[in-house]
């Protein structure tokens, strides 16, 4: 399956490269003598519908790609967000009332979420589903998955942390009920069996500061602590930083905060799932099935992380990072 995985995900780098060309010549074009692709000034909707909190600035860089893609094929974008997974599911089926051409959503939630977007699927409006579902996306229709493998994520974060000779691993857990963090920390226990998840509040910065400060002074043994969101990395940074503590600082995805603090190693690495390219392949996707029936994947997720940035190649991402493409 891994290898599949990875066929499918190279298969994407061709992709875009014909895109953009076609793109480059003013949008959606039918290529000369085909039949069946979009008319000259033909345009989509396209609703996304993402389970993004209040703060998270992660999810700017998925409607970055997202707005990207559809700015170059004359897509009107419906974006949309709520944490709260029953009100997600209200937020699709308002979509799928509107008659949008097609839908993007996100699963960190499926049981709840799955069910309303079936009802799209079911209805012949094409569905892809992205950055969280990846076991579970084809259970309710969708076509195609773009994002990381959190498992294989995490499992790649915790043979880093034995490489580096680590003792033990506290893996922050900062939203409940989001299975794609649980699986990141499973991933990592895997690997690294000496793991213990603390959970937190990812909306209150100074209460998941205090809570990791306190977990650091009460046990000496952890030599790593893993966030799971760019957004809460500085939280056990400044927890260090009151503490005795030696523990390595690992995180997941990027932001300015997590640049800067890779730069001057308060950072060991980030683990990074590409976030604009997964907006940007979820919208893509959708304007390729609508006008030329098209499929990525060959049945499987398209992969796209872990991608690990650390001092060895932060100088040559910074720049992209700061342009809130990666």
């Amino acid at each position: 399956m891994l290898t599949t995985r990875k066929l499918a995900t190279a298969a994407v780098a061709g992709l875009l490269l014909a895109v953009t060309a076609c793109s480059s010549q003013g949008g959606a074009q039918s290529a000369p003598g085909a039949s069946g692709g979009a008319s000259e000034g033909e345009s989509f909707t396209i609703a996304m519908v993402t389970h993004e909190a209040p703060g998270s600035t992660f999810w700017d860089r998925i409607r970055a790609g997202a707005e990207q893609a559809a700015e170059q094929h004359g897509i009107e974008l419906k974006y949309s967000n709520d944490p709260d997974s029953g009100k997600q599911a209200t937020l699709i089926q308002n979509a799928i009332d509107s008659q949008v051409d097609g839908v993007a959503v996100t699963l960190a939630n499926p049981d709840a979420v799955g069910p309303t977007l079936a009802k799209a699927s079911d209805a012949g409006t094409p569905t892809v589903v992205f950055n969280s579902g990846i076991d579970v996306y084809q259970d309710y229709g969708a076509l195609m998955y773009f994002g990381s493998d959190e498992s294989i994520a995490g499992q790649s974060a915790g043979t880093r942390i034995a490489e580096a000779g680590g003792g033990k691993a506290l893996c922050v857990v900062h939203e409940q009920g989001n299975s794609s963090l649980e699986t990141r920390c499973e991933g990592v226990k895997k690997s690294f069996p000496n793991t213990e998840n603390i959970q937190v509040n990812g909306q209150d910065l100074p209460s998941v500061q205090a809570t990791i400060g306190a977990k650091l002074a009460q046990d000496s043994s952890i030599t790593d602590v893993v966030t799971l969101d760019a957004g809460i990395a500085t939280a056990p940074v400044a927890a260090k930083e009151g503490s005795t503590s030696q523990a390595r600082i690992v995180t997941f995805d990027l932001s300015p905060e997590v640049v800067r603090a890779i730069k001057d190693k308060k950072i060991e690495f980030t683990v990074d799932q590409q976030p604009y390219l997964q907006g940007y392949l979820a919208v893509d996707s959708l304007w390729l099935q609508l006008t030329n029936g098209n499929d990525i994947g060959g049945g499987s997720p398209v992969l796209t992380g872990p991608s690990f940035v650390n001092a060895t190649n932060i100088d040559a991402i910074a720049g992209y990072a700061a342009n809130n493409t990666r």
